[in-house]
């Protein structure tokens, strides 16, 4: 059977046992969609999950594939398929937990409720505003590969907000320094989206201390031009078309409410 992505991050987790394996299993999950088992079909957008009582805490079950929902309940069930950072803010302060793939998958595991507040505050915290404009650009220099996999790992999941990402080292009108990913033809209104996605990269990297400024530039700007020069650039995937979403949970911006 297919391996999934949460299946892959699990076994490296698993198999590593750090702070940075485990920060990239949480952050596949977020960017997962996953299936909520419900009590009950949705009532217009109204959901009702199916609550475990156990030794260990309250969970709600969650799956990423729907043959792995099946196989846990034996038939098939209701269930909500929902963005993992929508379930995860849906969840935050009420003493629910995630148990995903339980018993079904390789990638089975409990998630306490403890752990679903963290990664919430965590995907909430919102990236630093600031007013200076670049001059100069550089190549980005020696820097961590942990961030460069994390942002090959993060941007595919902007898909169509912008066409494409540099990545360089930056020098600011007062003179001061730093790293910038810059983000070119963004989409109208793309741009919170794209920092934020910009600022769980760094996070999640593992990076302490981790700084990098973000931007949005249209290709016709002559800082893209410099930009094109010397940094590492990042192609974000295109959607062939554009689907309004229909299920409950499926739009993030009108998350189903919980019974």
């Amino acid at each position: 059977m297919t391996e999934t992505a949460l299946d892959t991050a699990h076994a490296a987790m698993e198999a590593a046992g750090d702070d940075a394996a485990r920060l990239r299993f949480f952050e596949r999950m977020a960017d997962a969609e996953l299936l909520l088992l419900l009590r009950e079909e949705p009532q217009g957008e109204d959901i009702t999950p199916q609550i475990f009582e156990t030794g260990e805490g309250t969970f709600a079950l969650v799956f990423d594939r729907e043959d792995r929902l099946s196989e846990f309940v034996g038939a098939e069930a209701a269930h909500a398929a929902l963005a993992g950072r929508t379930l995860i803010a849906m969840l935050s302060g009420q003493g629910i937990g995630l148990g995903l793939n339980l018993g079904v998958a390789p990638s089975s595991i409990l998630i306490p409720a403890e752990a679903v507040d963290w990664l919430a505050g965590t995907l909430a915290e919102a990236p630093r505003e600031i007013e200076a404009r670049p001059t100069e650009f550089a190549a980005p220099g020696a820097l961590p590969q942990a961030l460069i996999e994390a942002l090959d790992a993060k941007l595919p999941s902007a898909m169509g907000l912008a066409r494409f990402a540099y990545l360089a080292s930056a020098t600011y009108e007062d003179g001061a320094r730093g790293h910038i990913l810059a983000f070119i033809d963004a989409a109208p209104g793309a741009e919170p989206a794209l920092a934020r996605a910009a600022g769980e990269a760094l996070i999640f990297s593992g990076l302490e201390a981790g700084e990098m400024d973000v931007a949005f530039f249209a290709a016709s700007d002559p800082l893209s031009a410099k930009l094109a020069r010397v940094a590492l650039r990042f192609d974000l995937p295109q959607p062939p078309e554009l689907v309004k979403p229909q299920a409950p949970g499926s739009d993030p911006e009108r998350p189903p409410r919980l019974k």
